[in-house]
């Protein structure tokens, strides 16, 4: 039985290493162009060489997306951004389109290509074409099911890699191709620029009643007729290894830390767990699905895994992402005093009582009993995100642990999901 390599998104130098201490195998990130996630943070060239020092220095592989579906006029920096890859020594680059897939080969052989999704592989021939091509690795399209993905992981080379996602944000176009965004916007959500229009509501216009909008009633449960459920397969870990994929891939570049930290924690002790007894997996599911349920989500579903979708796996009714926990911020050095170094993302004070979130799974509620400005000065509370700040607790916690806060309110509006490309 072949244990799965965890794959998990990170957004900035700050989310990678969160990825890396909480249990990540790899992790993708984006660089400043060329990537499907123009919107999240992404990596400067220094930042790159940074997070996969660190990542090798963990174990940990990355990969780096170059997954636009480019035009002419792209090709020419495409082609500097793959030799500047190639001196940052990734240990792969995800790529959709072909004509940056050949580049790649010429410029990086070193370096492996994996398939994006966003090349829509749906059958075992496809996957052939990429082997022969020279791909590593092909990422499954999401509209497969594993009875699909087993046919084909049974008809492509022992060598040929499989990715597929197992948690995260749906997409409602096929394998991420979608034009709502450009159609509305301008922006086209092939070079990295979606808008996300598919969380917006929607109504009807009849031709010949202008200005008169009617509401759009699915099943009288509301009008966000494209706003899919979550993904999240942590009750089908047996099934999915069952599959024989190679790699487990989270969804997410445009994420918190927390949202890393949660995610990369649970499957990691999920999959481990699974792999040491199932039973032991059996008995802490009730943990797996009380952790999973504290980063942002918006409901969940199976996907396509089990058969295709039917309306349960949509909400029509709102664009809601339930949130039970804020972030906070990551612990990063401890002064002599005991204080956590950190810099702070929102508002909470002295007094309030917080929790410390441990990579091992361990969560440690915590009493805030002092706070200090970068001078040293006293500080009641931080208002200003992204503040310096160093913060004295009930128990002292350690370099990279989480910050996080149980929220008054369990749900908020958000209009930024990530269809994980």
């Amino acid at each position: 039985m072949k244990k799965p390599e965890l794959l998990i998104p990170a957004s900035s130098l700050e989310v990678l290493k969160t990825a890396v201490m909480f249990g990540a195998d790899a992790v993708f990130i984006g660089g400043d162009a060329f990537g499907l996630r123009a919107k999240a943070k992404n990596f400067s060239p220094e930042e790159m060489k940074e997070g996969i020092e660190f990542a090798h220095a963990h174990g940990v592989k990355v990969h780096v997306t170059v997954n636009i579906l480019a035009h002419n006029y792209d090709l020419d920096g495409v082609e500097k951004y793959l030799h500047e890859l190639k001196e940052l020594k990734p240990d792969a680059l995800i790529i959709a389109d072909p004509g940056i897939f050949m580049k790649a080969r010429r410029i990086c052989p070193e370096i492996d290509i994996h398939v994006s999704t966003q090349a829509n592989n749906t059958n075992y021939e496809t996957y052939n074409f990429w082997y022969e091509l020279g791909a590593k690795r092909v990422v499954a399209a999401r509209e497969l099911s594993l009875r699909e993905i087993k046919e084909i992981t049974s008809k492509i080379p022992d060598d040929l890699e499989m990715e597929c996602f197992i948690h995260g944000a749906m997409c409602i176009s096929y394998s991420g191709r979608c034009l709502l965004s450009n159609y509305f916007t301008g922006r086209d959500a092939n070079k990295g620029a979606c808008t996300h229009p598919c969380r917006w509501k929607y109504a009807v216009v009849e031709e010949k009643r202008p200005g008169e909008y009617l509401p759009v009633y699915e099943n009288e449960r509301g009008t966000y007729i494209f706003n899919s459920k979550d993904l999240c397969m942590i009750e089908h870990i047996p099934e999915m290894v069952d599959a024989d994929i190679d790699s487990f891939k989270i969804e997410g570049r445009m994420k918190t830390a927390l949202y890393v930290a949660t995610v990369a924690r649970t499957y990691r002790k999920a999959i481990d767990d699974y792999f040491e007894s199932e039973d032991k997996y059996r008995e802490n599911m009730p943990w797996y699905l009380d952790q999973i349920s504290k980063c942002t989500y918006r409901q969940f579903t199976t996907g396509f895994y089990f058969g295709k979708p039917s309306d349960e796996t949509q909400i029509y009714d709102n664009n809601t992402y339930v949130n039970e926990y804020i972030y906070l911020g990551i612990v990063g050095d401890i002064d002599e005093r005991g204080c956590a170094k950190f810099e702070q993302r929102n508002k909470f004070s002295v007094g309030d009582e917080i929790e410390i979130m441990k990579p091992d799974g361990t969560d440690v509620k915590v009493k805030v009993e002092a706070m200090y400005a970068e001078d040293g000065t006293p500080v009641e509370s931080c208002p200003h995100s992204k503040q310096t700040l160093f913060v004295k607790l009930s128990e002292t916690p350690e370099r990279y642990d989480v910050l996080r806060v149980k929220a008054k309110e369990a749900t908020e509006e958000i209009n930024t999901p990530d269809c994980g490309i």
